[in-house]
């Protein structure tokens, strides 16, 4: 609840503090007297857009302080705490500072914070009426909002389920639409791999392959120059036409050596490594041999090694600069393969969830929209009631719920009030079928109807009583009283039928030293409270009649208040 609003530098304002309590709260004053800045003080609270304009001439800064008690406020506190600002002893001060030069600040609980910070914490704090919200209830959002906070604790869990629901569906739907626009690519990219692995799989080759046929075609290419070099060397190891071979000189050089070892052990030495030599020449000179007679010379061998080295490098230039690297895309090729070919399942799968889903929208959809058309009959009894009280006895008012096929967040229903004013007249919708008073007797009656329903501590109503007079005006102030039953209220109003039934009374009044124009708030006692209602009633603060009527006022409204 707001306890205290300080201003200072705003419009007309040049300082004031406008204590609140519990009830009706009603503000008035003469026409330009600044009632207004009370309201414009409340939206830079709430975060409202600053108007540079409304900085006091002469003034650096406007300022606005509201004095918030938590008690009783769930989730007030966290919400304080989660920006940096401190509740101390219950309270919590919101300030909002605005500079001439169009530079605004905003405070939480002695925290420095942006205005949306602002604008969260303090938007469940009030609500503020005014004529704008009168057209703000012909919308269809609006009206569907206020039968939604009248079904209560019902249509918010089928609400709850409904939007769950749709969301989910909503994510469902969007996944699928991507899977499916993508389909096309992910298949163009399995075939691919499938062409590519098939002709991996067609040629087959083993890790190394290449590099082992290289070898065999350049052997198998130049068969006959090895058997020739390869004849040659055995030749010049061991001769076969007792030409001069190594072998020959070599065991020549043994016998040499090995004639003179008794008389030097290092000859005897060199002459058993020259034996070993004779024996390691004789066996290279057969290993020679055995090569030259090997050396193959199958034109059809070489055929297949170059037809085969052929298959092999068609998959190098694709896939790997080796065939292992062939062999290890081939590998990674599987694995993505897989992925590819899982997209038709997932399509499935996803089309699955979509119709179960599908069907359990629509489910949620018709419940939620019995629970809302049930409702919607008993707002329309109520609210029509409230009418009757307002002096509208012939008006009755309609809630129609219009089930579509169209699926929103909120449901498939169109909701929309309707005002049949005049006895036989037909209902209408309340932007063709109402006047500017009917429409704030209808608002009122609504606030009223939901005023169990609501969670907001404060109503604040900026001159709803416009376009309404007479009784009418007696019930509006009757209605707002027992608004203030459960809620704190603030009225700013010119009917003194209205301000009869305030618990708190508080005067704007404007004062000037000639060249500067200030304005005060103060609140009235009971005799002041008369002098101001026989003001309203016929400019004159002291007639006698007027202050008579005055009396009369207040007793009613008393009366009415006490029963």
């Amino acid at each position: 609840m707001l306890e205290e609003i300080r201003i200072s530098s705003l419009g007309v304002i040049e300082s004031s503090t406008l204590e609140l309590g519990p009830g009706l709260t009603v503000i008035t004053g003469e026409t330009g007297a600044g009632k207004t800045m009370i309201v414009t003080a409340l939206g830079l609270l709430l975060g409202g857009r600053a108007d540079t304009g409304a900085v006091r001439t002469g003034a650096k800064t406007a300022r606005v302080e509201g004095v918030v008690c938590v008690d009783g406020l769930a989730g007030f506190t966290d919400a304080v705490e989660e920006v940096g600002g401190v509740v101390e002893d219950d309270r919590v001060v919101l300030a909002r500072n605005v500079s001439a030069e169009g530079r605004s600040r905003a405070f939480v609980g002695g925290a420095s914070v942006p205005i949306t910070s602002l604008a969260q914490v303090a938007e469940p704090l009030v609500a503020v009426h005014g004529q704008s919200d009168q057209h703000r209830l012909l919308q269809a959002r609006a009206q569907r909002e206020a039968l939604d906070r009248f079904g209560g604790d019902t249509i918010a869990g089928l609400l709850t389920t409904y939007a769950d629901l749709y969301r989910r569906l909503d994510a469902v739907e969007r996944e699928l639409e991507e899977v499916v626009a993508h389909a096309r690519e992910r298949a163009q990219e399995a075939d691919l791999l499938r062409f590519g692995l098939g002709e991996v799989e067609a040629v087959a080759p083993e890790p190394g392959e290449d590099v082992t046929l290289a070898a065999d075609e350049a052997r198998l290419g130049f068969a006959d120059t090895l058997r020739t070099a390869a004849e040659q060397a055995r030749e010049a190891l061991s001769s076969e036409e007792g030409n001069p071979d190594a072998l020959t000189t070599v065991s020549a050089a043994r016998t040499l050596l090995d004639g003179v070892r008794e008389h030097d052990s290092e000859a005897g030495d060199l002459a058993d490594r020259l034996a070993e030599l004779t024996y390691l020449l004789s066996d290279l000179s057969a290993d020679v041999a055995s090569y030259a007679t090997g050396v193959d010379t199958d034109p059809a061998r070489l055929a297949a090694v170059s037809e085969r080295r052929a298959a092999l490098t068609a998959l190098t230039r694709k896939y790997g600069e080796t065939v292992d690297e062939v062999l290890a895309w081939a590998e990674q090729a599987a694995t993505r393969l897989l992925d590819l070919d899982n997209t038709d399942g997932r399509i499935e799968e996803l089309r699955s969830a979509q119709e179960s889903l599908t069907r359990d929208r629509g489910t949620a959809a018709a419940a939620l929209s019995a629970a809302r058309t049930e409702a919607a009959g008993r707002l329309a009894a109520e609210v029509t009631s409230e009418l009757t009280l307002l002096a509208m006895p012939h008006a009755r008012l309609s809630v129609e719920v219009r089930p579509t096929e169209r699926f929103t967040a909120s449901g498939a229903d169109e909701v929309e009030l309707m005002l049949a004013a005049n006895t036989g007249s037909e209902p209408r919708p309340l932007n063709k079928g109402a006047s500017g008073g009917e429409l704030s007797r209808v608002m009122l009656a609504l606030e009223v109807a939901l005023a169990g329903t609501s969670p907001v501590p404060t109503f604040v109503f900026d001159e709803v009583d416009a376009g309404v007079g007479g009784a009418a005006a007696v019930e509006v102030g009757r209605r707002l009283a027992r608004l203030a039953r459960s809620a704190q209220v603030l009225v700013v109003t010119h009917l003194p039928q209205v301000a009869a039934y305030a618990d708190r009374h508080v005067v704007v009044e404007k004062s000037s030293d000639g060249s500067v124009t200030s304005s005060g708030l103060t609140v009235l006692d009971d005799a002041q409270r008369e002098r101001e209602l026989s003001r309203m009633l016929a400019g004159l603060a002291d007639s006698d009649t007027a202050l008579a009527h005055a009396r009369e006022l207040l007793e009613v409204a008393q009366e009415a208040r006490g029963a």
